[in-house]
């Protein structure tokens, strides 16, 4: 590998020195639509089983209650608030996707920033800022080692995300950038997650601890606790630890005129994006031909679908958000794909259950990872072939900002049907206007 021992410092000095006038008009706005989406996954997240077991167990351990809980009437210090927070958002895979790594940028970096609101007075602009910074840290270290690193089985959102969460931490406590190389390499060392976690709640502890161990980090960095001065392409680095040769060009280039906020989707339905195209091909099919009882499905996707998702003897409603054959089916037999249809009780029903083994996954690497191509067979003789070239509520095919608030109003009214969650959503929109962000979080606890 070639060496650059400058490349961590040049990061740093670019998270350091850009300021609110650096950022174009749709990368702020892109940020503004990333938090419409954060809150309505972390509301809808928020009471999950896995995320009850979590808090029960760390708030032994608090003492504090500097930091909210989104959608909840307790209180938590600031670390754990981040923990819990993005392990919420994430938890039943709901989250964004930055398209070309498939890291889900904001959950290990939204939380960080939200607590430190409460910490200190931060304005809107600072958080947006920070924001758009945090992905662009995160989104160009997992770019680099793509998709070699993500295929190996290590958790792209965890591994990459404590790097987000350290940049924008570190961004709004206004380190120096000698300061942010520090932030960095604590975060470095912290990095971890494991694919072989995905369908079980220990995916929640890699990407919680992303964005407690990123926000520590920069907290560390603040009072000048040291750290190497190349934590990624250093020889014993992370890069190098890891056994990759990075792309060290896709650190930098490009670097504060293309914003890798962009490429950013948003999931219509709460299961793995590697699924998305085949959820889209099989529900427009069923739409049209509600009474056709199905034979076969064949889904030939990328060959990250395979990898992910080839998961055919599911047991559990976790696993089933991974699992291309559940999903399939599910969609085929209910006509939605919704948080009902992975769940438990869906897993385990008969019809799911016999019309999950009908459906065969093949991977065509020329394929994107937007895009699927499924054929259905009917009892009746007949077959149909489907595609979709870009799956709906990604970077080719966004969400509107409506259909954005429309899935935050969703969420509240399935988290609490009584919270007025209008507020909530002017208050992003118009966040660039606030001074005070601490009203943000504030406006998701529900009332006695």
């Amino acid at each position: 590998m070639s060496r650059d021992l400058s490349v961590t410092g040049t990061l740093a000095k670019f998270v350091a020195d850009t300021r609110w006038e650096d950022l174009p008009a749709e990368a702020t706005h892109q940020a503004k639509r990333s938090l419409m989406n954060f809150f309505a996954v972390a509301l809808t997240g928020c009471h999950n089983e896995t995320i009850e077991t979590a808090f029960r167990t760390l708030t032994k351990f608090s003492a504090g209650q500097q930091a909210t809980l989104i959608g909840r009437r307790e209180r938590i210090d600031a670390l754990n608030a981040a923990f819990l927070n993005a392990a919420g958002s994430n938890v039943l895979d709901f989250c964004d996707t930055h398209v070309p790594t498939a890291i889900h940028p904001t959950a290990p970096l939204a939380p960080p920033l939200l607590a430190l609101g409460e910490m200190q007075r931060v304005s809107g602009r600072d958080l947006l800022l920070a924001f758009v910074l945090g992905q662009e840290i995160e989104c160009r270290i997992g770019l680099a080692i793509s998709p070699s690193h993500y295929n190996r089985g290590w958790h792209i959102t965890a591994t990459c995300g404590v790097f987000g969460a350290a940049a924008g931490s570190g961004k709004l406590l206004g380190l120096s950038p000698e300061q942010m190389v520090w932030a960095l390499g604590s975060a470095a060392t912290q990095a971890s997650g494991l694919c072989e976690c995905l369908g079980t709640p220990a995916k929640s502890v890699g990407v919680g601890h992303a964005a407690r161990a990123g926000f520590l980090a920069a907290l560390l960095a603040k009072e000048n606790f040291e750290g190497p001065a190349e934590p990624l392409a250093g020889k014993q680095g992370y890069y190098n630890a890891l056994a990759e040769t990075p792309k060290l060009e896709a650190l930098t280039e490009g670097l504060g005129a293309h914003w890798e906020i962009m490429p950013t989707a948003y999931k219509p339905y709460p299961c793995g994006f590697v699924l998305h195209p085949a959820l889209d091909c099989v529900l427009d099919w069923r739409r049209d031909h509600p009474d056709d009882a199905v034979e076969k499905v064949v889904v030939i996707g990328n060959p990250l679908m395979s990898l992910r998702a080839n998961r055919p003897n599911i047991t559990a409603g976790r696993e089933s958000q991974v699992s291309v054959q559940h999903a399939v089916a599910a969609a085929l037999v209910t006509g939605k794909a919704g948080l009902d249809q992975f769940t438990d009780a869906c897993v385990n029903n008969p019809e799911v259950l016999a019309l999950r083994s009908k459906v065969e996954l093949r991977q065509d690497p020329a394929i994107p990872t937007v895009a699927a191509r499924v054929t259905v067979a009917t009892s009746g003789g007949k077959t149909y072939e489907l595609s979709q070239p870009a799956a709906r509520g990604s970077d080719a095919n966004p969400m509107s900002d409506k259909d954005l608030e429309n899935k935050l109003r969703d969420a509240a009214a399935n988290w609490n049907p009584y919270h007025d969650i209008p507020p909530l959503i002017d208050a992003i929109w118009s966040v660039e206007r606030s001074d005070n962000i601490a009203s943000l979080a504030a406006l998701t606890v529900p009332r006695a």
